[in-house]
């Protein structure tokens, strides 16, 4: 049984739509990242940069058991674990490599920026505002360009590359997107949510998730409790 610590994110749900797929038991924890239990000492013991999602797999590598952060890593393990949604070809495999990396390095971070600054940061700022939702429409014509030309983000088979980029463009109108501007993702985006363990992947938590325009949730994901935790007490 997979422990599964996390929350219904865009980087969260990267992982509930592998173990949706893959069909692996799992037993969900949730992790409210705007009431700061990303900061309790247990989730902190398997994820020590305090981000969600995280796993911990009594069944690891040669029996042991293991625990992960890093939606991305997690992703790997999962396909390693049962060989599925990556390519078994080297070639393969390093092209679906390469998308997973581009979202993990390029489309999570910048989506992220542009959600922040257009949506919860609590003064406007114009240059922010543009420069990424500027990031955000090339990202997405990147994509769109890829989708072109290939079935998949990966290649021609359906990857976790594909799980990893699908969650975060759930909030286009968010990112200041116009998807008649991007047709090929358009379909892309349409065929992958139409799978039933998409489906049921996006509403893993989804019923607790509240909307983070307060004060304090404000506080404790964008403020110092973030940088508060990693820093070495002062000496007296």
């Amino acid at each position: 049984m997979i422990e599964l610590y996390s929350w219904a994110t865009p980087n969260g749900h990267k992982v509930h739509i592998m173990l949706e797929e893959c069909g692996l038991p799992y037993r969900v924890h949730a992790v409210d990242i705007g009431k700061g239990q990303q900061f309790e000492a247990d989730f902190l013991a398997i994820s020590p940069n305090n981000k969600i999602p995280a796993i911990s797999d009594p069944d690891g590598p040669d029996g042991q058991p293991i625990s992960l952060f890093e939606s991305g890593a997690i992703l790997l393990y999962l396909a390693g674990k049962t060989c599925r949604f990556l390519p078994d070809s080297t070639t393969g495999k390093y092209e679906v490599l390469q998308w997973l990396m581009f979202q993990m390095g390029g489309v999570g971070p910048m989506l992220g920026q542009a959600h922040h600054f257009r949506i919860y940061a609590p003064e406007k700022v114009p240059y922010a505002i543009d420069r990424y939702t500027n990031e955000a429409k090339r990202l997405y014509g990147v994509m769109n360009k890829r989708l072109a030309r290939s079935t998949y983000i990966g290649g021609p088979d359906y990857s976790i590359a594909d799980m990893a980029v699908w969650p975060w463009l759930r909030s286009w109108k968010n990112q200041g997107i116009d998807w008649a501007d991007f047709p090929h993702l358009k379909g892309w985006y349409d065929e992958i949510g139409k799978r039933p363990a998409v489906q049921r992947a996006v509403e893993v938590l989804a019923s607790e998730r509240k909307p983070l325009m307060d004060d304090q949730a404000r506080e404790v994901l964008f403020g110092a409790s973030q940088l508060s935790q990693h820093l070495a007490p002062k000496k007296r």
